[in-house]
Order: C-alpha cells, then structure tokens, then sequence
C-alpha cells in the first residue's frame, strides 16, 4: 500500500535528493533580495510612508537603518559568518513588525511587508549557512 503524500515508484530517499538539488546561491539571492528590500522599507516608512511625530527622522533611521548596515560587507560578499549574523539581525525586525502589526494602526501594511522582508532574510541567510559546502 502506497504512503499518502509520496507518488507511487517513490521513496523517500529520492524526495529528499529532489529537495536538496537547490543550489545554496539561490539562498543567498533570497537573502539579498530580503536585505536590500527591508533596507528600502525601512527607509521610505521612516521618511516617506509614515514619518513618526514624536521622535526625529534622523533617530528613527539611526536606530532602525544601523543594524542592517553591520553584516551588510559580508553579506554582499557571501561570507559565511556575515550572513549568520545577518540571520541574527533579522529576527530583531521580525519582532518590531510583529509588535507593530498588533498594535495595529494604519501602518498595520508595513509591518506586514516588515515581517515578509525580514523572514526572507532569515531563511535565505540560514538555509544558504546550512547548504554551503564552505566550511
């Protein structure tokens, strides 16, 4: 009797080869695309979107915009423990949007899009850590 899920004349050990077949680079691209897109949001919601009333422009991009820029070299150039920081760095913008997005708002959008960015981040830098041959 066939497994629910698997097609049958499949095992397991050819699923798990057609899962792996990904090319570590395509992480890295994914993280990229997280960075440099949570870098652009946070710079439009600050100046652009939303600036906030209370505190200046200038403090908001110095707190929010610095921490993007310390992994940013290594990022770029695909250095292994740049990119696990980076992943690090990540989860502090997944919580901001997660506690913006429940406070809720009209800036509830963003913090969405905060999110989205911030995981894509994560999952390109720790998956392309993970699969990397480089030791």
């Amino acid at each position: 009797m066939p497994r629910a899920g698997l097609a049958s004349g499949t095992n397991r050990s050819s699923l798990k080869t057609a899962v792996m077949t990904i090319k570590p680079i395509y992480y890295h691209y994914l993280a990229l695309a997280g960075f440099f897109g949570l870098f652009a949001l946070l710079m439009l919601w600050h100046t652009v979107l939303a600036p906030s009333a209370r505190f200046p422009v200038a403090l908001m991009l110095l707190v929010t915009v610095t921490p993007l820029l310390i992994p940013m070299r290594g990022l770029l150039a695909a250095n292994l423990k740049s990119c696990a920081w980076a992943a690090y760095i990540s989860l502090f913008y997944f919580i901001h949007g997660s506690a913006e997005a429940y406070v809720g708002g009209t800036e509830r959008l963003y913090a969405s899009i905060e999110i989205m960015l911030s995981l894509m981040l994560f999952l390109g830098a720790a998956l392309y850590v993970r699969f990397s041959k480089r030791a």
